[in-house]
């Protein structure tokens, strides 16, 4: 388990008891009779029953011991006695969430050597037995010493998987690629997808999947992101000019990349028509992958899956695992983006219904991947000149849908999902979108269609525009900036500091209270102080690039801390700033913070300071 068994030792009492809980229990009404409940233990060859009452609460526990010890006495009939009179009560418990120590612990002090374990909502999920934990620990100091430790084997081996799925989605731009006789990029992609691929097996077989702390957690989604990015890099490695230095080759793939996989969609290249069309797919593409890969991660890293069971079985109708859960968002997605090409080339003015176009079609695919993903490529540079006010709706519909939360679309399946603290998320979500909308159209001064189409591209972080935002005034360029740092709902493909944190807000005043501190829960501080630490760091990271860029490209302020928050949001929005001749160095820096505004900052918080998750 590791070179120091000490460490080992509490490395396995800090994991949850429902990793190593028995989860067969005999669960039985008060009023079984005693004769019944010794007939069902024998059949299911288990030692204890689990007593609840008449609403079906875990009250008392009853023994084979119990059974035997109890009934013998003269007073005590088998045929008559029902559960009730012999169980043990009251039922000593202990929650979901707690550790193997604090399983320890609540049996030391109770002199018992099993506990059942129970959920928030009161009920039986399994029993944690002394003699496991004993096991467990004795395997912990008897195991030969490995080269690396357990968190980082559990880190390694939920990277590993990732790497390996998206190793697998990339096969599709490959072979679209390869039908097309693209040679050049079907190469690049090949090669990236063998590296994902071989990099995930290799980090599986050193590797373990297990859970992971929110500091593990942290480093997992930013390597993941990291490693995408720099494989992601070698098909744009064959694309771009090689009369250029090797530096600032790598440096427009890297950040080209980073924009791609982090869906930040700000691209150097101005005119997308002039790549093949396949590589165009492939840049669009990317864009879901990071987006629905970033969700993976959300749902493996930070959701316990403990916290998922209430999402029934989209495709089974059983209770949902991790890989199961990751394949239903994959079904979802991969409707929606069927649904909008064939929308967009439907009402499209370039795509006559009488010719079947099949360039067309391809290219529909790809603005509707980097749509519904709210990454914001687009495949050529004049696909959103002279749009229809059908294709208007049809994207701004697709954007909202990237930035509202994967359980609202799974309550489309499942409408008990949709509850009400997730409802007032998405409410306030439309409510900020259309009261900005509002304000846009009154002082930016274009057409209201333009302005609402500005509005969602921001809230949503989609970052699609129809050209640069350079002329906008500053009250205009402010309300865009302000939807771009709110973002889209959590648990979303989109960027920003997320709806679900604003209401972390409203304990700010307690928080400051000296008065009133004690009211707010510790998880509440925490929450309200990654908030605010989110909050601050946004507009300072902003205003350091900007102010970079701004002196190294000779632009006005405005347009350079526009940009840059573009950068650090992902939300794609652009003033022109950033070009194809901005130095590598600087380019490299900004692909990161795409990275970290992806990771939404907080998570490279984590990953320093651990005290604060």
């Amino acid at each position: 388990m590791s070179t120091n068994p000490e460490r080992a030792v509490s490395y396995v009492l800090s994991r949850y008891v429902t990793e190593y809980m028995d989860k067969d229990v005999l669960i039985l009404s008060k009023h079984t009779q005693t004769r019944e409940a010794a007939r069902m233990l024998r059949h299911y060859e288990t030692d204890d029953i689990v007593v609840t009452d008449d609403d079906r609460k875990p009250i008392g526990i009853v023994t084979d011991e119990d059974i035997l010890n109890k009934v013998i006495d003269v007073s005590v009939y088998a045929e008559t006695t029902q559960l009730k009179d012999i169980m043990s009560a009251p039922l000593i418990t202990i929650n979901e969430k707690s550790t193997l120590q604090d399983a320890l612990h609540k049996m030391r002090d109770n002199n018992i050597r099993k506990l059942p374990v129970i959920s928030k909502k009161n009920q039986i999920m399994g029993i944690i037995f002394q003699s496991t934990i004993a096991n467990v620990i004795r395997n912990a100091t008897s195991t030969p010493p490995r080269l690396l430790s357990p968190p980082v084997k559990a880190i390694l081996g939920n990277l590993g998987f990732v790497l390996q799925f998206a190793g697998v989605l990339l096969l599709i731009p490959a072979v679209l690629a390869t039908v097309f006789e693209d040679t050049t990029t079907a190469t690049g992609i090949y090669l990236t997808t063998v590296l994902l691929l071989v990099t995930g097996f290799f980090l599986n077989s050193y590797g373990e999947k297990s859970s992971l702390n929110l500091q593990q957690a942290s480093i997992l989604v930013f390597l993941s992101l990291f490693l995408l990015t720099l494989f992601g890099t070698v098909p744009y490695l064959y694309v771009f000019p090689s009369d250029e230095t090797n530096i600032e080759v790598f440096a427009n793939a890297f950040f080209s990349s980073a924009a791609g996989f982090t869906t930040g969609g700000i691209s150097l290249i101005d005119e997308p028509e002039k790549l093949s069309q396949s590589f165009t797919f492939y840049r669009s593409y990317t864009q879901l992958v990071g987006g629905m890969s970033f969700i993976y991660l959300v749902i493996t890293a930070f959701y316990p899956e403990s916290k998922l069971q209430s999402m029934r079985g989209f495709i089974s109708g059983r209770t949902l695992h991790m890989k199961e859960l990751f394949l239903t968002i994959t079904v979802i997605f991969a409707v929606y983006i069927i649904i909008v090409a064939v929308l967009l080339y439907l009402f499209g003015s370039r795509n006559p219904i009488s010719e079947f176009s099949p360039e067309h079609l391809i290219d529909n695919f790809s603005l509707a991947m980097s749509t519904l993903a709210t990454g914001g490529f687009t495949p050529t540079s004049t696909i959103l000149d002279n749009l229809l006010w059908q294709e208007h709706i049809i994207l701004m519909g697709a954007m909202i849908l990237g930035a509202l939360p994967f359980t609202f679309h799974y309550a489309f399946v499942r409408k008990k999902f949709l509850a009400p603290k997730l409802g007032k998320e998405v409410l306030t979500y439309f409510a900020i979108l259309g009261s900005a909308t509002v304000l846009f159209i009154l002082v930016s001064g274009l057409d209201p269609l333009q302005s609402a189409f500005y509005s969602v591209s921001a809230s949503t972080t989609a970052g699609l525009q129809q050209e640069s935002l350079a002329g906008l005034g500053g009250p205009a360029h402010t309300i865009l900036i302000i939807l771009m740092v709110i973002g889209g709902c959590g648990f979303s493909t989109a960027g920003g500091l997320k709806i679900f944190r604003l209401f972390h807000l409203r304990n700010c005043r307690a928080f400051f209270s000296k008065m009133r501190r004690k009211e707010l829960s510790k998880q509440s501080k925490k929450e309200l102080t990654s908030t605010l630490i989110i909050l601050a760091l946004f507009p300072i990271i902003s205003t350091i690039a900007g102010a970079h860029l701004a002196a190294i490209e000779d632009v006005p302020f405005q347009d350079a801390f526009f940009e840059s928050v573009g950068v650090i949001t992902t939300g794609g929005l652009s003033a022109g700033v950033i070009n194809i001749d901005t130095d590598p160095a600087t380019k490299i820096v900004l692909g990161f913070l795409m990275i970290f505004g992806r990771l939404e900052i907080i998570a490279i918080i984590y990953i320093f300071i651990p005290r604060l998750s």
